[in-house]
């Protein structure tokens, strides 16, 4: 396939179909994108908004299919930029949040042994751990908590709020060297959730 022109400014003529078609000949499952270089070939107008819904041009993208298959080719690089990545090209993209939504989360264990798995919006199950680790940051204009898991690579999903206090409620509170702090056991790590008495429901 042929590569498209890259605009001025950087956008990239790249259609919908011009991805499919690069995609077509590449597995059914998760993609090695890790271990695809290609040329970066501009931005495309696709955004991943906070709630994990998925535009092109200003429209939604309702084809969950599609946005499975472009959601398969995500690599978030060193630079902290997002890309929508083939064998042949690479294309940035724009997330306001998260690359996916975690939707629900399956507690099994208890204590330190404990395991935490966790269901994207698009159906994946990833579980917590020391290469998904859980965090929590806190949105500078509401002071709010704002939790992510790791998914795979640099990708992350955003908690949702009933996600997050289901895991609030699995929380114990742990002595760390920023004081008591109110975490979670997932994979053998402690996964602090924020000071203790921070997050009473």
């Amino acid at each position: 396939m042929s590569t498209p022109n890259t605009l001025n400014g950087g956008k990239s003529q790249f259609s919908l179909k011009d991805l499919m078609d690069a995609l077509a000949d590449t597995s059914d499952d998760r993609r090695p994108v890790e271990r695809w270089n290609p040329e970066f070939c501009g931005e495309i107008d696709i955004v991943i908004k906070r709630d994990g819904s998925w535009w092109h041009e200003g429209s939604k993208i309702t084809r969950k299919g599609m946005v499975e298959l472009f959601a398969s080719v995500l690599r978030k690089d060193e630079d902290g930029v997002t890309y929508l990545v083939t064998p042949a090209e690479k294309l940035s993209i724009t997330v306001e949040r998260a690359h996916f939504i975690a939707v629900r989360v399956d507690a099994k264990g208890k204590g330190e042994a404990q395991r935490l798995f966790f269901t994207t919006n698009l159906g994946d199950v990833v579980e917590a751990g020391k290469d998904t680790p859980i965090r929590v940051e806190t949105d500078p204009v509401t002071g709010e908590p704002d939790p992510y898991v790791g998914v795979w690579g640099r990708l992350e999903a955003a908690l949702s709020r009933p996600v997050f206090y289901e895991l609030v409620n699995l929380a114990v509170e742990r002595e760390t060297d920023d004081g008591p702090q109110l975490g979670v056991w997932a994979g053998g790590v402690f996964f602090p959730l924020g000071p203790a008495g921070s997050h009473d429901l």
